[in-house]
């Protein structure tokens, strides 16, 4: 091993070993993302302003409830990678862990939240 040069010590490992792994499940995020959001929105949108009844019957039935779902889900997972890459680059030490663990409980807390009113409402 002490004979390799560093280029080829670090050759194919990125600056972390697990770089490239982030950088595509934040583009498989974002194009999940862009089909989902303009789908919740349609969803949602026309029940803006409706009676409580009406909002829980649309929600009642399986496709608003899936986008709902999935747009909760995607989101979050989206906004713990996308926190986790920007505390990896400006915080440092032990309060990058910290700040890490932090993201990760605030975002599946949220996205665990979401679902359960989801599935209170369509249940």
């Amino acid at each position: 091993m002490r004979y390799l040069t560093d280029r080829k010590r670090a050759e194919g490992m990125g600056s972390a070993k697990d770089g490239v792994h982030h950088f595509w499940a934040m583009k498989m995020s974002s194009v999940a993302l862009l089909i989902l959001v303009p789908l919740f929105v349609f969803t949602f949108g026309p029940m803006l302003g409706e009676p409580h009844a009406d909002v829980l019957a649309y929600f009642g039935r399986p496709f608003p409830a899936i986008v709902a779902a999935l747009t909760i889900v995607v989101g979050f997972k989206h906004f713990r990678d996308g926190a986790q890459v920007m505390i990896e680059d400006y915080v440092h030490g032990t309060r990058q862990k910290l700040a890490i663990i932090l993201v990760a409980c605030l975002s599946y807390g949220a996205m665990a939240t979401g679902l359960f009113a989801i599935a209170k409402i369509a249940l």
